[in-house]
């Protein structure tokens, strides 16, 4: 497995620096969208304004869905691309699974798209003058978001074995990304707490909220909470993709894109 996460690393390295230009047209374009919707609400509400740490926690939020965007559009991205290439077969009949041969490319894209995440972070806080906390302790929340996210993205990897093209459902999906991870769920209570606590990665999101933006201490109760969702929707998404996988290999229709 170390061999595999290794060459998927060089692999990813040489694609990083063949597409470097599409890279930072990404980081211009998602601080740009963040800018300009930022500075069209301060035009609406005027001079008065006051955004408080609210500001700072639509900032958390807003990365986090930039980054799970990557991640939700990777696997499924990566199975369309294999197969327009005519490579998507020999992926599933390597000496490692499928879902192994996916995870390990996911877990070396990531490692290059979080310089560019952490790029589009600064450059936001530098522009809207807000500085977020960065405590060791973020670590353990973002791992919980990142469980969630793989999770849901081997969900819809399995949709896309099998019913093929899926951008349509992507490009929905996508809304209620923003929804998860922008909503503060973490200030719910009663019903609506349980709800929030049982939706992917808003356990997650609403710690790192607390830490980063509003720099308080981290919750351990919830973080075992938000350690539980993330690996069930996890170990869901895993379950989803073994499947799909079996069921495409058995029908034989892995070209059919």
């Amino acid at each position: 497995m170390f061999e595999l996460l290794l060459a998927e690393l060089t692999r990813a390295g040489i694609q990083f620096r063949r597409y470097l230009f599409e890279a930072v047209g990404g980081i211009v374009i998602s601080t740009a969208v963040f800018y300009g919707l930022f500075l069209s609400v301060s035009y609406i509400a005027g001079p008065g304004l006051a955004f408080g740490d609210r500001l700072d926690a639509i900032i958390v939020g807003y990365v986090l869905w930039t980054l799970v965007l990557f991640i939700m559009a990777n696997i499924s991205g990566t199975l369309q691309r294999e197969a327009q290439t005519g490579t998507l077969e020999q992926l599933f009949i390597s000496p490692f699974s499928a879902s192994q041969v996916f995870l390990a490319r996911a877990v070396a894209d990531l490692l290059l798209q979080a310089g560019l995440i952490a790029a589009i972070l600064v450059i936001i806080m530098a522009l809207t003058g807000r500085w977020l906390a960065f405590p060791l302790t973020l670590w353990l929340p973002l791992l919980t978001v990142l469980l969630g996210a793989y999770g849901l993205s081997f969900a819809i990897g399995s949709l896309a074995l099998m019913v093929k093209r899926i951008q349509q459902v992507l490009g929905i999906f996508q809304f209620a990304l923003l929804f998860l991870l922008s909503v503060p769920t973490e200030e719910w209570t009663g019903n609506l707490r349980l709800l929030g606590d049982l939706l992917p990665m808003s356990p997650g999101a609403g710690l790192l909220r607390n830490v980063m933006a509003r720099q308080q201490a981290l919750d351990l109760h919830q973080l075992s909470i938000a350690l539980v969702n993330g690996g069930v929707y996890f170990a869901i998404g895993l379950v989803l993709f073994r499947w799909a996988e079996r069921y495409t290999k058995r029908h034989g229709n892995l070209s059919d894109y």
